[in-house]
């Protein structure tokens, strides 16, 4: 797999929490909201899951065609937690072990759904954003709880959508995916407008609440994790 990776972010993920929150400041700086730069033709979802200890994470990604959601390709690794759960630093706890998950696929998609926030978090720094960041492609946010900013409310049926907003900075949309289900919390990663994040994860998500890619990826760590 070839990234559009770039020299800002070969950094060290084993970083104290200080040192992390200055880093997502630099980084916040560099993401670009802009229409989507070609055809979409796959798209990509990424998740991940821990052992019972909490000392490992099993991260999976999948690689779908667009058009149909066909699963085209799959991988996973396990690793050791670089760093204990701290809010608003999921990035550097799960990023490190999905983007070995995602190198490992045979090519990198074109779009990448990631379970958790892009530009809808308190530094506009969620992990969606900086995954975007790191492989220099289209990402998305979905994240299943607010994270921050507020809302109002959203109407009950599938296709319902009104603004997340920080103060009064848009940071994402509130959608609801299905009728009388909960809604989710979509954002900007990188490389996207949020109309066209928010057609995406509608698109996406078919059948069930989650979008595809993200509940396939969901999946496939829940399963590797029963069998450690």
């Amino acid at each position: 797999m070839t990234t559009g990776q770039s020299e800002t972010l070969e950094h060290r993920w084993d970083l104290s929490p200080s040192e992390a929150i200055a880093l997502q400041a630099v980084l916040a700086r560099q993401i670009r909201e802009q229409p989507l730069s070609g055809p979409i033709a796959t798209v990509g979802g990424v998740d991940c899951a821990f052992d019972g200890g909490g000392r490992r994470i099993i991260a999976a990604a999948v690689l779908m065609d667009a058009r149909t959601l066909d699963i085209v390709a799959s991988s996973h690794v396990t690793m050791p937690v670089p760093m204990p759960y701290i809010p608003g630093l999921l990035s550097f706890r799960e990023a490190p072990a999905e983007l070995e998950a995602l190198r490992r696929l045979p090519q990198t998609p074109d779009l990448l759904l990631v379970d958790g926030a892009g530009r809808a978090h308190p530094r506009r720094l969620g992990i969606a954003s900086h995954l975007g960041l790191w492989l220099g492609i289209p990402t998305v946010g979905v994240a299943k709880s607010r994270l921050c900013g507020r809302h109002r409310a959203v109407g009950t049926r599938r296709g319902r959508c009104v603004q997340l907003k920080d103060r009064k900075e848009v940071i994402g949309g509130v959608i609801r995916t299905r009728q009388d289900v909960k809604p989710l919390y979509v954002s900007v990663g990188h490389l996207i407008t949020l109309p066209e994040a928010l057609k995406w994860t509608l698109r996406t998500a078919r059948t069930y609440r989650l979008p595809e890619p993200i509940r396939a990826a969901d999946r496939m760590a829940a399963e590797l994790k029963a069998t450690l």
